[in-house]
């Protein structure tokens, strides 16, 4: 519903950015103004803690409900999924066919996972981008111990070897809870921890390549210790049913998980009036927007601008962006936007964790501890304090479904 007279901000997305600019634009408490947070999900997820819900914890602090971090503020929840964007006409379209005019607009739709034209690929992998493909991976996980005792032991063998490609950040997360998890479960089903091999691939010459040589290093001897196998400079050619082809290599599995390719949301690509940059990223000018197109705003990975991809960065933009608003309704300067380097907090196995903060890099508990920190942090950020402990505390607990995983807890 269009209020008349009112200045209309809509957000498109509930992501990290989207909810940043949104609450602190809330928090202005701007006259004369209306603002929408457009997103096609009624919640936010988490994602740097998807990889608990793979293993077996519980996806309640991955997703929280969007009326709960907006409750008691003056922002409209509608959910509905992007069909196209006018922006020359200033609107957004949904697929409901619902148009949402705009006089400020907020794109923070992220991205989505991408496949690089790989034969098979799409199809017959699995990857944990949402709480949705998490929770399919982690029932694909317990189906393929649910095996009869009479099974062949080359079956299970094939059955039970984990490969996830991309050694970048949620890949080496993953990889490590798996290595924990899986033999996990494979007691509690009656097969023989032996089995199960987690394999780590990698095209780059080590390890989160984006971090330096040394952090590489320790981090891929924390691999080594859980048990995970790693094989670097090696590209991912194609996929068949129980087959994977990589460089010069050969790999029979049923669970491939696909951690290496993200690119930015479709309706970007869908959208001409966007300069992209070469890995598709929307070209802004110094305060964020879109040239030519002054108060429509992009941010997060979606972004071309330094460190996006990473959930600091989107939070950094959407504190900046909210600001910019709130500056042009009352005729006030605006500055440019300028980057921060971000923290980086990696958790590798339950107690273990690496920081590289300014200058310092923190490895092993202290490692693991900060990083919970950071979670905790973020919570307090977005949610009342009752509400961002509970959330927080959710991420210890463990959430099965499998009713022999279940019989096994409660004995």
């Amino acid at each position: 519903m269009v209020v008349e007279g009112k200045k209309k901000i809509l957000i498109v997305g509930a992501g990290f950015g989207g909810v940043r600019v949104a609450l602190d634009l809330a928090r202005e408490k701007l006259p004369g103004v209306k603002i929408t947070l457009l997103s096609d999900k009624s919640h936010f997820e988490y994602h740097p803690a998807l990889y608990k819900v793979v293993t077996g914890r519980s996806p309640l602090e991955t997703c929280i409900p969007l009326r709960e971090i907006f409750k008691r503020k003056k922002v409209e929840l509608v959910e509905d999924s992007v069909s196209r964007i006018d922006l020359a006409g200033r609107r957004v379209v949904g697929i409901s066919g619902s148009e949402y005019p705009f006089d400020f607009l907020v794109l923070a739709l992220g991205s989505e996972t991408g496949y690089f034209n790989i034969p098979g690929l799409q199809e017959l992998s699995y990857g944990f981008k949402s709480i949705e493909e998490a929770l399919k991976l982690k029932r694909h996980l317990h189906k393929i111990f649910e095996m009869r005792k009479d099974m062949p032991t080359e079956e299970k063998v094939v059955a039970t070897h984990i490969v996830v490609v991309g050694a970048g950040a949620s890949g080496t997360e993953l990889s490590a809870e798996l290595a924990i998890y899986a033999r996990t479960l494979a007691k509690q089903h009656g097969v023989h921890p032996s089995l199960v091999t987690v394999d780590l691939i990698e095209s780059s010459p080590r390890v989160l390549p984006s971090l330096p040589e040394d952090v590489s290093a320790r981090a891929m001897a924390r691999l080594h210790s859980l048990g995970v196998n790693i094989f670097l400079n090696r590209a991912l050619v194609r996929e068949e049913i129980d087959d994977v082809y990589l460089k010069d290599m050969e790999v029979k599995t049923k669970t491939l998980i696909w951690t290496a390719g993200v690119k930015p949301n479709r309706i970007f690509g869908e959208t001409e009036e966007f300069k992209k940059d070469e890995k598709g990223r929307v070209v802004v000018n110094s305060y964020l927007e879109v040239e030519g197109f002054p108060g429509v705003f992009v941010l997060g990975d979606a972004a071309s601008t330094p460190y996006s991809g990473m959930a600091q960065t989107a939070l950094g933009n959407g504190s900046y962006v909210a600001d910019a608003i709130s500056r042009k309704i009352a005729g006030r300067k605006i500055h440019p936007y300028k980057p921060k380097k971000p923290f980086y907090a990696i958790p590798i196995g339950h107690g273990w964790g690496v920081v590289i903060m300014w200058q310092f890099h923190i490895y092993g508990r202290l490692g693991w501890y900060l990083r919970r920190l950071a979670d905790l942090r973020f919570f307090l950020s977005i949610l009342p304090l009752r509400g961002a402990l509970r959330a927080y505390m959710n991420g210890y607990k463990l959430c099965e479904s499998c009713s022999i995983c279940e019989y096994v807890e409660d004995k």
